[in-house]
């Protein structure tokens, strides 16, 4: 372990979230580079480093700094070039060194002491002198809250975000009830104040624990889709959360409903109780809803005539309910149209697309994800958008016109005549919220989707819930169309949704199943497919290929599959960058997975010579791409996604990207793959149903295969268990 003390000369690199900085310090010896994490340093600061010198590759000598220790300039030379180095605002190298030669080794003590007398120097005021003072004074209180901070294992990113937001009330707050941190500051979760408050002496039994476990359980519950949670599931949950028994839940919901924290509503006698925020928004979209549902008041024979004259024009041959969900999207301003693989949705979308383009009407196409709208301009020939980018996403929280990250809502509505939504059992409650804002009254609305794939990621049951309140107008597609008919995939899929059984005789040209029960050899079976079968049977790259489970844990879960694959699909490789992110591996080439949304995220589109010719906000969950490559020097990894958007992501953005040559069924959700591979073998009985087993099906383009158990396999099929989700938005419809 080196021992170095030096000058900040010059600050190379720093990442304010996590502190990384790249700098080069000035001693006796010379210029010496420097990286470490720092919570807080300037230019022009004294330190002592403890460290270890290695020898980049690029970037020469450095020095990789484990521990530091701020010095008090010493002698005078050292206190001017602190104060002109420009950490504090407002004295350059002339004012700094006018101050040294009036106080000389008395300056600090001058500045915290004696402030005032700043003045008596030329070119200083008495208010600049009070700025100067209170700067020194800022800078110092900072480090030595990081300092007490850190006593209750917080890392320099929150310690930062906490003295931000609380400075020198910090102390009180942390004493008294830490558990305001989990409100209050973005990434403290109850747990992360759980351990603060134990630290601090803070009591199991304390009112505070309780009321703030309660609110994060109904936050966990939101995250597992549910809208709310009746009052004995809460007790339940929270109880076990906080390992207490909450003898008074009343009391504690009643607090958080007067804090507007929680809502809580008496339905048949059943008690529930819900986050505010999304009380609210089921009930707002519930309204927003009624408010399109608006009759058109074209006569119905002039419809069937201009819808005839459309099918005739277009030569486009409708069968009976295809004809009629057309015409019911002309004559009402909200209609949903349903129904499973080769059913026809999508001639019904052309033609409705054909019909209002002849009345001369705007039209707006969207889906939940790129790859979903990608999909939709393909079939029908008209661009389609991601929902996100139609609401024109914002990365500035304080931009002005930006409500709830959009840039389109209530005061800046979207300017079309028909808005078609396809892959609807994706949207989630807070998408369809944010959707519907930026509609409206007057603007048609056509939700399309298979309300029998698995429900969205995020919080609702948007589809389902629309549907099952018999409000609006619905038409369902079931007749298969025989050029869809001769896909075994398709004819598969809807005797899995009707829970007959299906013949396993590999006769099949796109639907295969190789029985087989130990997981390592399945696991075998899927490596020679993707790297030697698969890709000329369906003319795709193996990346292409997508292996699908229902499970993260377990011997065939995402966490151990994408391990393995990674190790023969991607194998490291002197010319391949790596980066080891706590239980994870990233490598130049690996297929990768955003898992939240993030709407700060900035991509850039640019030409081979480094042009950028589009750019904007938003990767979200779901998204896949590949790792471009990895920088060392700044710590980042590049990914591209669709469409050449590429993106960097620093060091502490690296929790959101996980590798995705596995993933979960229900991550697969809105995309389709030209072969996908489902692993398959025992699993647990509300998870392995019907609805998972016909979602995973129907994501295959061109062939799907399943390894594993056919008796698990027929097993899924008569399973119709499904985990119920706490929604009420078919009520809440039902209620205007």
């Amino acid at each position: 372990m080196e021992v170095v003390t030096g000058y900040v000369e010059h600050i190379v690199f720093r990442n304010e979230e996590n502190g990384y900085t790249v700098f080069n310090l000035e001693n006796k010896e010379g210029e010496l580079t420097c990286v470490g994490n720092f919570n807080f340093i300037n230019e022009g600061e004294m330190l002592e480093l403890h460290g270890d010198f290695v020898n980049h590759n690029i970037y020469g000598n450095q020095l990789r700094v484990s521990s530091h220790e701020l010095k008090e300039p010493e002698d005078l030379i050292s206190i001017e070039r602190y104060l002109g180095s420009g950490a504090v605002k407002g004295v350059g190298a002339a004012l700094a060194d006018r101050i040294v030669r009036k106080f000389k080794k008395d300056t600090f003590r001058i500045i915290e002491e004696e402030p005032e007398r700043l003045a008596e120097v030329k070119g200083i005021s008495e208010r600049k002198a009070r700025e100067i003072a209170e700067q020194v004074e800022e800078k110092r209180d900072m480090r030595q809250a990081m300092i007490y901070l850190q006593k209750y294992g917080i890392s320099t990113t929150l310690a930062v975000k906490i003295y931000k937001y609380y400075g020198a009330k910090l102390y009180q707050v942390l004493e008294e009830n830490p558990y305001q941190l989990a409100d209050n500051i973005e990434g403290v979760g109850f747990k992360t104040a759980d351990e603060i408050a134990a630290k601090a002496g803070i009591h199991m039994d304390s009112d505070f624990r309780i009321q703030s476990g309660i609110f994060y359980t109904l936050q966990q519950s939101v995250g597992e889709g549910h809208i709310y949670l009746p009052r004995p599931v809460l007790t339940a949950r929270a109880g076990r959360l906080l390992g207490v028994e909450i003898q008074d839940i009343e009391k504690y919901v009643m607090d958080l409903c007067i804090e507007k924290k929680t809502v809580q509503k008496e339905v048949g006698g059943e008690i529930r109780v819900y986050p505010s925020h999304y009380y609210y928004m089921e009930l707002n979209t519930a309204r927003m809803l009624h408010d399109l549902n608006i009759d058109c008041s074209m006569p119905e024979d002039m419809m069937e005539k201009r819808l005839h004259q459309v099918e005739k024009k277009e030569q486009i041959g409708l069968d009976l309910m295809q004809h009629k969900a057309v015409i019911a999207s002309i004559k009402h301003g909200f209609l949903v149209l349903t129904g499973g693989p080769g059913t026809g949705k999508t001639t019904t979308i052309n033609t409705m697309i054909q019909f209002f383009e002849n009345e001369g009407m705007s039209i707006l196409l969207a889906a939940p994800t790129g790859r979903a709208a990608k999909r939709m301009t393909e079939t029908t020939g008209y661009e389609a958008q991601t929902i996100h980018r139609l609401l024109e996403v914002s990365g500035n929280p304080e931009e002005e016109g930006n409500v709830n990250g959009f840039m389109r809502n209530r005061q800046n509505p979207l300017e079309t005549d028909v808005l078609i939504i396809d892959e609807m059992s994706m949207v989630d409650l807070p998408l369809m919220h944010a959707l519907l804002s930026a509609v409206v009254e007057g603007t048609r609305l056509i939700l399309v989707g298979d309300m029998n794939q698995l429900p969205s990621v995020g919080p609702g049951s948007v589809l389902k819930d629309i549907i099952a309140s018999g409000r609006f107008p619905v038409v369902t597609l079931t007749k298969i169309f025989r050029q869809a008919g001769e896909s075994d995939i398709v004819v598969n899929a809807h005797k899995i949704n009707a829970g007959e059984p299906v013949q396993l005789n590999n006769k099949s040209r796109d639907f295969f199943f190789l029985k087989r029960q130990d997981p390592n050899v399945i696991i075998r079976v899927m490596l020679t497919l993707i790297q030697k079968k698969l890709p000329k049977y369906v003319d795709a790259a193996p990346y292409e290929i997508q292996v699908m489970t229902p499970t993260r844990k377990g011997l065939l879960g995402v966490e151990r599959l994408n391990i393995i694959l990674q190790k023969y699909l991607n194998p490291p490789a002197p010319e391949k960058r790596e980066r080891e992110h706590g239980q994870r591996i990233f490598r130049v080439g690996d297929k990768v997975m955003q898992i939240k949304n993030n709407y700060q995220l900035e991509w850039e589109i640019s030409t081979r010579y480094g042009l950028t010719v589009d750019k904007g906000v938003g990767i979200f969950n779901g998204d896949m791409g590949i790792i471009a490559d990895i920088n060392t020097y700044e710590d980042t990894v590049i990914v591209e996604y669709d469409e050449h958007r590429k993106v960097k992501y620093p060091l502490e953005l690296l929790d959101e990207l996980e590798l995705a040559y596995a993933i979960t069924v229900h991550k697969s959700q809105g995309s389709e793959y030209p072969a996908v591979i489902i692993p398959l073998l025992q699993g647990p009985r509300m998870l392995y149903n019907r609805n998972l087993l016909y979602t995973a099906v129907t994501r295959a383009k061109k062939c799907l295969t399943i390894v594993g158990s056919d008796i698990t396999f027929q097993e899924m099929i008569q399973n119709k268990n499904e985990q119920n989700r706490y929604t009420s938005l078919a009520e809440r419809i039902r209620e205007f």
